[in-house]
């Protein structure tokens, strides 16, 4: 696998870099203009009831680490099952994670439950939908780890059982009042995200992404082959489903709090590969790191580009389409 070490350490301290000034920048962008100066304020001022405090405690702060932790999870979930399929068109969005959990979070809302109680339904949904991916993937005999098309075959079919389900809770929910909702949500975004919501992500996302990041040079293995992974002491189906639970997790997390945000976790990964290469010790940290921050910059895009915040999810499969027309178009065969 092609690795530049001097390579990856100059991109991790670019994008550190860039992610830490990104953040503090975002903090202060939005409808309602926070100075550096105001920020500090606020900062130093917790608990305060003034409109700089209000703003940065209850929505901004929340809002923008909800967007980095997502854009996060997202990628390096995308990064995990490239690598451990063993293709390159794996990703979140196309193994059913993310319509598992659309369909998760509407259901619960149409039911009218808590919003602890929806994350959670659309967590497990998401988790649900991915067994299904892999269970239709050996029924019809192929084998997870070299198969590059009927995956992708059965995570489409999966993705489109769910989004069905999704249209019929849509067809049968109140036109005025659950359905807005649902399709609010659907279109992916951190407008009404909370503190709440944020600790919700951090431990799921938090726990999958250490087992990822200590797993990482074992998914380079399974790139081998199942019978050389075994000499080398690991159990490759053991190594598969603990891969594919943590992505899974933090995706379905993911999805629970900032809606359907589609193409992070395809097109930030191929990106990455073409700077670090495709080693997965250095590819995942990387597409984390860069995920992070994409998202981060589209979130400020997509609050302060109109009078109103524009869902996240459409401004993502605005910018992911011709990001993946180019890659292609670019004949970047070692990557694509």
């Amino acid at each position: 696998m092609k690795h530049n070490s001097s390579k990856y350490h100059i991109c991790m301290m670019a994008l550190t870099i860039g992610l830490i000034v990104m953040f503090i920048l975002s903090l202060t962008w939005g409808h309602y203009h926070i100075s550096i100066s105001d920020l500090i304020a606020a900062v130093k001022n917790y608990g305060g009831t003034g409109s700089d405090e209000t703003v940065f405690w209850q929505s901004r702060l929340p809002r923008v680490a909800a967007a980095a932790i997502v854009g996060l999870a997202l990628s390096a979930s995308g990064c995990a099952y490239q690598g451990v399929f063993q293709n390159p068109m794996a990703s979140p969005d196309l193994l059913g994670a993310t319509a598992g959990a659309g369909f998760g979070a509407a259901l619960g809302m149409f039911f009218g439950f808590s919003v602890p109680l929806v994350q959670l339904i659309a967590f497990a949904a998401g988790s649900i939908a991915v067994a299904i991916t892999c269970t239709l993937n050996r029924l019809v005999g192929s084998k997870i780890s070299r198969n590059k098309i009927n995956l992708v075959l059965c995570g489409i079919i999966t993705t489109s059982m769910f989004q069905a389900f999704v249209s019929i809770i849509k067809y049968v929910a109140d036109p005025y009042d659950t359905l807005p909702s649902i399709e609010f949500w659907l279109m992916g975004g951190f407008t009404y995200v909370t503190q709440e919501n944020v600790l919700f992500l951090l431990i799921p996302v938090g726990l999958g992404f250490a087992v990822l990041m200590l797993l990482r040079w074992k998914i380079n293995i399974l790139a081998f082959g199942n019978e050389e992974a075994a000499a080398m002491g690991i159990d490759p189906s053991i190594m598969r489903m603990l891969v594919i639970i943590c992505a899974t997790v933090m995706t379905s997390a993911s999805v629970s709090v900032g809606g359907l945000i589609g193409w992070v976790g395809l097109v930030v990964p191929h990106i990455a590969r073409m700077i670090v290469g495709a080693d997965q010790k250095y590819l995942i940290p990387c597409s984390a790191l860069m995920g992070a921050l994409y998202l981060m910059v589209v979130d400020d895009v997509a609050r302060c580009l109109f009078s109103q915040d524009l869902p996240i999810g459409i401004l993502t499969a605005i910018i992911g389409g011709p990001i993946f027309i180019v890659l292609l178009y670019g004949g970047r065969r070692e990557y694509l």
